[in-house]
């Protein structure tokens, strides 16, 4: 396949201005997508993602929005539309990954988790498809986690309830959109090694973590990104309804 294999297409990758979003926008763009880089309120690190693709030769902005509202999600995909006559590729890469008991877990709390992890990528791709169905193509990826096929994890009913969900939403959208041409699937990272908060993991040593892990280190965030390359490329063209592993065989199906 051509590196350029997907130039014409135009992406949205949301949470993209830093970890495994940034590293799949760079991805998108080394192919020949064109990419809307989003975050909810780091400016400056969107920013930097999109003068980083510009300046590398690739095509981007940047669009502010928190993908927990519908509205700010219609705004978003109509950006891309704008921007780039097209919305092709819809990467749902956004998380809250919050440390609660499942008692102490509030109904504020839990609608808050949903309407982020999991609500929308229903909004992105209740506004995405549309634009995907004019052309008979068009390539749906969210971005899960492995804890919600595992649920490995205590104090994190939310987020597992949601990373489980984004996989049975996939296969819905496969299932239905098929025939237009629009596949839908999941990918699921497993430990990678990103900037996050620790104080969200007290019960998870990065050390024993990499020790239960057969290939013995974390993943990368260029392995995710190839992961989410491949299925939004013609190659993954036959790949719909599936969920890819992405975790050193921590967590084997």
């Amino acid at each position: 396949m051509s590196e350029q294999e997907l130039s014409g297409r135009a992406a949205v990758v949301t949470g993209s201005g830093r970890n495994i979003g940034r590293a799949i926008a760079h991805a998108l763009s080394k192919k020949g997508a064109k990419v809307v880089v989003n975050g909810s309120s780091d400016r400056e690190a969107v920013d930097k993602v999109v003068a980083e693709i510009n300046a590398a030769g690739g095509k981007a902005i940047g669009v502010m929005a928190d993908v927990g509202r519908d509205e700010d999600c219609a705004r978003l995909i109509q950006s891309c539309a704008d921007a780039f006559g097209s919305v092709d590729i819809m990467v749902n890469n956004v998380g809250i990954r919050r440390y609660q008991a499942f008692l102490d877990i509030t109904p504020d709390d839990w609608n808050n988790v949903l309407a982020t992890n999991l609500s929308s990528a229903f909004y992105l791709s209740r506004h995405a498809i549309p634009h995907m169905r004019k052309n008979r193509w068009g390539r749906i990826v969210l971005i899960s986690g492995f804890d919600g096929f595992w649920a490995q994890v205590t104090h994190r009913a939310h987020n597992i309830t949601c990373k489980a969900g984004m996989h049975g939403l996939a296969k819905a959208i496969a299932r239905e959109f098929g025939p237009d041409g629009i596949t839908a699937n999941t990918v699921v990272p497993g430990a990678i090694d990103t900037e996050r908060d620790w104080s969200q993991y007290p019960h998870q040593a990065k050390e024993k973590i990499q020790s239960e892990i057969p290939l013995g280190r974390f993943g990368d965030v260029s392995e995710v990104a190839a992961a989410v390359a491949f299925l939004a490329s013609p190659g993954g063209g036959f790949v719909s309804g599936q969920a890819t592993h992405v975790n050193g065989g921590h967590y084997m199906i």
